[in-house]
């Protein structure tokens, strides 16, 4: 275990037998902001140098912007915590192929950009304010938590023809749980957080957070065709994400199951990649689930 994390939790943890409050406040802390950032992988450097890259100001913060085409057909790409516009760089080359843009951006405290954090928000306010510029999207593609925030964008004024949410988030309420379940945290401290995150503390003017940000909520708002792609193995965001999101939007939503895979790989997998290809390329979506094996192919299963 890293040392560091471990002096945390056990710091945090004592402090909560005699002051929950202040344990909860240094857990809120660290629970808002990343802890480190992600680095352009050797994998995606060649594809992250050919991209057309500019600042944008956000809440008094750099945020860059990359491109890649000349902007026509844009497809719009959200990462996810602790993530950044390279993970998608598998994608870009099969993007182009098709004569799409693709367009992503690094959110405050992530990537190139600066800030020191980003929460959904911040990236629904982004995709919004790119759309401003490029108009509507051919498509939007989405990675763990950036596909809650484009459920929550498209709710609130986002024009696309399709999305597609690879590992996403459906609803946060877990999230604080989760955090303190990897840290170690005790249920002082994880009942502390959640008062926390929940409040204006983290989302100022939104009175119900649970409701505000379940991407489940009122599906018929949201009219497009949907590709969920989730992983069985998944070890950051559960499988049962995607399966409330099927149950949610029923035969919009093609969900493609795969094995193997866990969250992040998921997003490289050329048989992942193929599929989501076919699907922005197609005239019509399928209200179809299927199942990967990590290597291997889609073939039908139920999808329940």
């Amino acid at each position: 275990m890293d040392p560091a994390v471990a002096l945390i939790r056990t710091a945090l943890n004592t402090t909560a037998s005699v002051a929950p409050g202040l344990a909860g406040r240094a857990a809120f802390a660290l629970y808002r902001h990343p802890l480190r950032r992600s680095r352009v992988r050797t994998r995606e450097r060649e594809v992250h140098a050919r991209a057309v890259t500019r600042t944008i100001r956000h809440r008094g913060a750099p945020v860059v912007v990359h491109r890649w085409g000349d902007g026509a057909r844009p497809v719009l790409l959200m990462h996810g915590w602790q993530s950044r516009a390279s993970r998608f760089a598998d994608l870009v080359p099969r993007l182009r192929a098709l004569g799409l843009s693709a367009v992503g951006y690094d959110a405050p405290g992530h990537g190139d950009s600066g800030g020191r954090t980003a929460t959904v928000l911040d990236h629904r306010a982004l995709a919004l304010r790119l759309q401003e510029e490029y108009g509507a999207f051919e498509a939007v593609v989405a990675h763990s938590m950036g596909a809650n925030a484009a459920f929550l964008a498209l709710r609130e004024g986002l024009e696309a023809r399709r999305l597609v949410a690879v590992a996403g988030v459906a609803g946060i309420s877990w999230l604080p749980a989760a955090f303190c379940a990897r840290a170690g945290l005790n249920a002082t401290v994880e009942r502390e957080l959640t008062r926390l995150a929940e409040s204006g503390a983290m989302f100022p003017g939104v009175a119900d957070v649970r409701a505000h940000f379940d991407a489940t909520r009122d599906p018929g708002q949201i009219g497009l065709p949907i590709l969920v792609a989730h992983d069985e193995d998944d070890d950051v965001v559960p499988f049962t994400e995607a399966r409330r999101l099927r149950a949610a939007y029923g035969e919009r939503l093609e969900l493609l199951v795969t094995r193997g895979l866990g969250h992040r790989r998921i997003l490289t997998e050329p048989t992942v990649l193929d599929n989501v290809i076919g699907f922005l390329s197609a005239g019509t979506a399928t209200a179809t689930a299927r199942a990967v094996d990590a290597p291997g192919t889609a073939t039908a299963v139920d999808a329940g």
